[in-house]
């Protein structure tokens, strides 16, 4: 992950403002796996790589995650200041 980052900081020349953090613990407590996710549900291996990634993704993705997961955004992602 410190390898993606260091890239996107090259590439962008800034960090990531936006982790799917709070993702993952959502997940985990909903017992949601990556791969209910692309079965179950239908996303695409590709947006679950960005969101893994903490990569840009659509506001439908958010919408629909908010949906599968029965949650609110910031259960899905946080915001973080750049310094």
């Amino acid at each position: 992950m410190a390898i993606i980052i260091a890239i996107m900081v090259n590439v962008r020349g800034r960090c990531p403002v936006i982790t799917f953090a709070p993702l993952w613990r959502t997940m985990q407590e909903k017992g949601v796996t990556t791969y209910t996710l692309r079965v179950k549900h239908g996303m695409s291996h590709a947006t679950v790589q960005r969101l893994q990634r903490n990569m840009p993704v659509s506001t439908i993705t958010l919408n629909r995650l908010c949906e599968l997961l029965d949650c609110s955004l910031t259960e899905i992602a946080a915001y973080i200041k750049e310094s």
